[in-house]
């Protein structure tokens, strides 16, 4: 049998190039002048990561950092250094960091609603986004034409719609989220540069745009989603160019005429997009991404982690046991009040929910930013339950101490992310995960961009049987 093989770089076609530059030029189409797209940005940055990567393998291919421990394979692996991630790293003492800026830092210097001419002074997710592509703070002019470059990009294709219109008011949100981000993979500028030859050195290019095209898409499917299932919002995703991509979010949700809960969601995205590599959702992106999957193959099955109970639905797990303890303590508790509840559930063998953390030993600063935007906010410092996420945020740690069983008694971001959205009515819980889903995407994304700019492997670690382990230990 004569067996024909047709190389791949053979079957190279126009159709992606011409893609790509019609991307271009639509970004080019709302940009400043004297100001670069975010895509001229990150090609910028290209040369000098790909310097570092191959000084980092020439010289220190062999350097060691720590010992793989039985009790990492046992233990899923928590605390091994094993996985390359650009946008973020988180300290046990000092917390997250973008690109080595604090969260307190990013509020100072990252373009803010107001610097761009809207309402509210939060800072914008879309500078949170150029930052974590680029490691680069944005200037106003450039964080503005990103935002007008999203609006353009966010219209959802019809197919979609009547996809999301299909399910079932009883399917979970999540399910919908996520089946409703593959389906988009129908228009993938990745898959078609990838099946027209693309080079390799050239991937990171219609990543980046497949990236930004479901970041932009991600608050009509979300807003869509909760029409469908709780008949909020007008059901249309319209998308308003003056605005930016949270307050168009939060209008498509039907919560427009809400300033603070407008500005509290730009906040939420920006502080809730990246938190390391090694988490469920980011590293499930960059896995499937690792096989060459496109961005939003990568990013569905991300949104499937999630979705777990002991990842992203921790929020509303929280709040619903706040709202059980306001249900018992009343809406103004003594301290003591408090303290007793605390002491009687953790003596039922129960946890406190919403605090601890697997890496961090201080109050997660995520946490700590969601609350500072409670204190300049009289509608939610009027909130009997966001009151007691604050009190709860003081008296909870020293019972946590005295109880001995938690290395980290301080609040984490799900501690207090859930109350300002239900006070400001936004009450659906299981919505709560899609609200983190669409923020998620602005950390595990740009790393998928990283990862095709370095051109890193397929992720494959070895794995033993029990039988092989005991074997190995006997050696």
């Amino acid at each position: 049998m004569l067996t024909l093989t047709i190389p791949r770089v053979a079957l190279r076609s126009a159709t992606a190039p011409r893609q790509f530059a019609a991307a271009a030029a639509a970004a080019s189409a709302v940009r400043f002048a004297s100001t670069k797209t975010l895509t001229e940005a990150v090609s910028e940055t290209v040369p000098a990561k790909r310097e570092q990567l191959a000084k980092l393998k020439a010289e220190h291919s062999e350097a060691k950092l720590g010992d793989s421990t039985v009790g990492h394979l046992l233990g899923g692996m928590r605390g091994l250094k094993c996985m390359l991630w650009e946008g973020s790293v988180l300290d046990a003492e000092s917390g997250i960091t973008f690109h080595g800026k604090s969260i307190p830092q990013c509020q100072k210097e990252l373009p803010s609603a107001k610097d761009i001419g809207r309402p509210g002074k939060e800072m914008l997710p879309e500078s949170m986004l150029w930052l974590l592509l680029t490691g680069k703070v944005p200037t106003v002019e450039e964080a503005k034409g990103l935002s007008q470059d999203l609006v353009s990009r966010a219209k959802l294709p019809n197919y979609i719609e009547k996809l999301i219109d299909t399910f079932p008011k009883s399917l979970h949100p999540m399910t919908q989220f996520s089946t409703a981000v593959a389906a988009l993979n129908h228009d993938s500028k990745f898959a078609a540069a990838y099946n027209a030859g693309v080079k390799k050195t050239e991937f990171w290019q219609p990543t980046l745009e497949d990236s930004l095209d479901l970041i932009a898409r991600l608050p009509a499917v979300a807003a869509r989603i909760y029409y469908n299932v709780f008949g909020k919002g007008d059901g249309k995703q319209n998308v308003d160019p003056s605005m930016d991509l949270a307050e168009n979010f939060t209008h498509m949700l039907g919560y427009g005429d809400k300033e603070g809960l407008v500005d509290y969601m730009r906040l939420y995205i920006s502080v809730h997009g990246d938190h390391e590599g090694g988490n469920v959702s980011a590293h499930t992106a960059h896995l499937v991404g690792s096989a060459l999957s496109d961005p939003y193959l990568a990013y569905s099955a991300a949104l499937n982690g999630l979705a777990g109970p002991l990842h992203g639905l921790a929020n509303q797990e929280v709040l619903n046991w706040i709202l059980e303890l306001e249900k018992e303590v009343g809406s103004d508790p003594s301290d003591q009040q408090i303290i007793d509840s605390l002491w009687s559930t953790l003596k039922s063998g129960r946890v406190v929910p919403g605090y601890g953390h697997a890496v961090l030993r201080q109050p997660d600063p995520r946490f700590t930013a969601l609350s500072g935007y409670c204190d300049t906010r009289p509608e939610l410092q009027k909130s009997p339950t966001v009151k007691l996420v604050q009190r709860l945020s003081h008296l909870a740690p020293p019972v946590l101490t005295e109880h001995g069983k938690t290395k980290n008694p301080f609040p984490n971001v799900d501690a207090g992310s859930g109350a300002p959205l239900y006070t400001y009515g936004l009450d659906e819980f299981k919505f709560y995960t899609v609200l983190f889903g669409v923020s998620r995407a602005f950390g595990a994304l740009p790393q998928l961009v990283y990862d095709r700019m370095l051109g890193l492997p397929i992720e494959r670690p070895k794995s033993l049987s029990m039988d092989a382990l005991e074997a190995l230990l006997k050696k």
